[in-house]
């Protein structure tokens, strides 16, 4: 499975991710870049926040 399909199952099971969390649940060091091409595939992945100099990503969750 991809980084990306690992990250974006990872985010719509309603978990936030950091670049640490990244590197280690899925040996991906480059979060920034994968949240951008799941953003260019249209997936609503916003910054939660940023501590220092990384951010925290999450999906918005929308409640049915």
């Amino acid at each position: 499975m991809s980084q990306e399909k690992q990250i974006l199952e990872y985010l719509q099971a309603g978990n936030r991710i950091t670049p640490i969390d990244s590197l280690n649940l899925f040996g991906c060091f480059r979060l920034g870049a994968r949240i951008c091409d799941l953003r260019q595939r249209g997936y609503d992945i916003i910054n939660e926040a940023k501590t220092g100099s990384f951010a925290i990503y999450k999906m918005e969750m929308i409640d049915e």
